[in-house]
């Protein structure tokens, strides 16, 4: 699968494990969960591939997040991604890392 980031801060923590701007910092090891959770979608053929890693919870949003899916980064963090079917080619385009409310938590 292909991953692109729709904002320079969500490459920046994939690349450099930090973001330029102070607004968006994450302890390491969010930032970790981040770029393993990347590199494991990067590794696989399509988003189906995410369904097999029941940790991750992959799952289709609803309601205002409509066309958005996700995956956790841990449990208090998701990856919120567009997923784009170019021919063959699966994109994930990331749009967001984001704390999850306490209506999600267990």
């Amino acid at each position: 699968m292909i991953v692109t980031f729709e904002k320079e801060y969500l490459r920046e923590l994939y690349e450099t494990g930090k973001a330029s701007d102070k607004k968006h910092r994450f302890q390491d090891q969010v930032v970790k969960r981040y770029t393993r959770t990347i590199n494991l979608m990067k590794s696989l053929n399509n988003v189906q591939g995410l369904v097999q890693y029941g940790g991750l919870h992959y799952e289709h949003l609803h309601g205002d997040k409509e066309g958005i899916s996700s995956v956790r980064v841990n449990d208090k963090y998701r990856i919120e991604f567009r997923e784009v079917i170019d021919g063959d080619k699966t994109i994930a385009e990331v749009v967001n890392i984001t704390e999850l409310s306490n209506h999600y938590k267990k």
